[in-house]
């Protein structure tokens, strides 16, 4: 087959698990003859990336060439535009939670403030229990 007559594609890919291989998806747009709406077709394509540069999202133009293997028969001819990868931030998890378990910040907050007196109950039990474990 001439260079000249080979067939060139533009998609989308959409898988690079395959050792050296990547699938791109082509979609084309399809009039129904009765119905006259517009259908979008997909089709699949196996491609040769000797050097898996291509990554999934990745727009690629592709080239036909000599069949490769069963299902392969395009190779990739450039990469014309690398998927965008947003940048993603650590959340900090650490915080102080010292205060937290001690009680101090119950005893900040407005509810607690309104009922001090359970708190004074539980000091006035645990003293009456220490008086207790003391006279046995």
């Amino acid at each position: 087959m001439a260079k000249q007559m080979r067939k060139v594609r533009t998609g989308e890919v959409v898988s690079t698990t395959m050792d050296k291989t990547a699938v791109v998806e082509l979609v084309w747009k399809i009039r129904h003859p009765i119905y006259r709406k517009q259908m979008r077709r997909v089709t699949k394509l196996y491609l040769h990336d000797p050097d898996q540069q291509c990554r999934v999202g990745d727009l690629v133009k592709i080239q036909e060439t000599r069949p490769i293997s069963k299902t392969k028969h395009w190779r990739l001819l450039e990469i014309l535009q690398r998927r965008q990868i947003a940048d993603v931030q650590a959340i900090e998890l650490e915080r102080e939670i010292t205060p937290m378990m001690t009680g101090e910040a119950l005893a900040q907050t407005p509810m607690s403030a309104s009922n001090s007196e359970p708190e004074q109950d539980l000091d006035e039990v645990s003293a009456i229990d220490n008086e207790e474990e003391a006279s046995e």
